[in-house]
């Protein structure tokens, strides 16, 4: 099992204490030092304040925030979590995406969706209800412009005649990308057009708002990992994809701390049912405390994943 956790980009009202500059890079320093092997952040441009009053949240730009991170670390990997397809021209994310991967070396995982929040898409000039077919338009497209001279592709609302974008990033054929979503659709899409799942837990009731399949139970994730894998098989895929997922229950605005032999207990389950990354929320209401909370993480459970893991497999 491999871990992400989120930089807590959106405490836009403790500004000082985590959206600085020195604030992410101390963050992803502790983060990286900690034994994690990815951070993440959210995206959310210019969400509808009716959303944000019923318990949504802000974010900074994923790029620049990413960007900080790099260059304040090594080896740490740069997750998007996730970036929305349906919200920028998809030659501008492949520019920003290609532009991070060679700055930091080759270390951007671009997690991507195609997102549920209608009210940020009129915003931002997207089509909420065509969102499924662009982003599957846009995810050929960012292949395209990492992979090819002269692209010639035509979509819903972009068409390249000849054109060409350099630098490739660096990994090779490019970045993983990982496609959100729990639905049979998005898991299609990972399976064809993505590297990786990345699915989420659901609270009783939610999926419906969030416009996505409910998943609220471990047999529920073992049914479609499943289907995912004969999905990909079924597309020719021969290398096995990643599945990075939050563990259920697990709250990002949760202070409560976390019991480590639950967690452990947690980890193996999941590993078990083929999850092979964890996405980790522990929010905080200072720097300090989440520095704390990151070290005493990377102690408790990623220091003692494999040994338990392996064990686990073994009886």
């Amino acid at each position: 099992m491999r871990f992400s956790v989120q930089l807590p980009t959106e405490q836009v009202e403790r500004q000082q204490e985590f959206l600085t500059g020195p604030a992410i890079s101390q963050m992803a320093r502790a983060v990286e030092d900690a034994g994690f092997d990815a951070c993440f952040v959210t995206d959310h441009p210019f969400p509808p304040d009716r959303w944000l009053s019923a318990g949504g949240h802000h974010a900074l730009d994923p790029f620049v925030a990413l960007s900080l991170a790099a260059a304040a670390t090594t080896r740490l990997r740069l997750q998007t979590h996730v970036l929305v397809l349906g919200y920028r021209n998809p030659f501008l994310m492949a520019k920003a995406a290609a532009s991070l991967d060679v700055l930091s070396g080759g270390r951007l995982i671009l997690g991507v969706a195609a997102g549920y929040l209608k009210g940020e898409f009129a915003a931002l000039g997207g089509d909420f209800e065509q969102r499924n077919q662009r982003a599957d338009e846009a995810l050929v497209a960012l292949k395209a412009a990492w992979t090819q001279n002269g692209v010639s592709l035509e979509g819903s609302d972009f068409r390249a005649r000849g054109n060409t974008m350099l630098p490739r990033p660096l990994q090779k054929p490019h970045p993983p990308v990982w496609i959100g979503g729990n639905s049979r659709r998005a898991i299609r899409r990972a399976a064809t057009l993505g590297d990786g799942w990345l699915p989420f837990p659901t609270q009783p009731g939610a999926a419906s708002h969030l416009k996505t399949a409910a998943l609220e139970k471990p047999a529920q994730l073992k049914e479609r990992i499943s289907y995912l894998k004969e999905q990909a098989a079924a597309a020719g895929r021969t290398e096995p994809l990643d599945v990075c997922f939050m563990p259920f229950g697990m709250d990002m605005f949760s202070k409560a701390p976390l019991d480590p032999a639950h967690m452990l207990d947690t980890v193996a389950e999941l590993a078990d049912i083929g999850v092979t990354w964890l996405s980790i929320w522990l929010a905080a209401d200072t720097r300090a405390e989440y520095c704390d909370r990151i070290a005493a993480f990377g102690t408790n459970i990623i220091a003692r994943n494999v040994p338990l893991v392996q064990r686990r497999l073994e009886y």
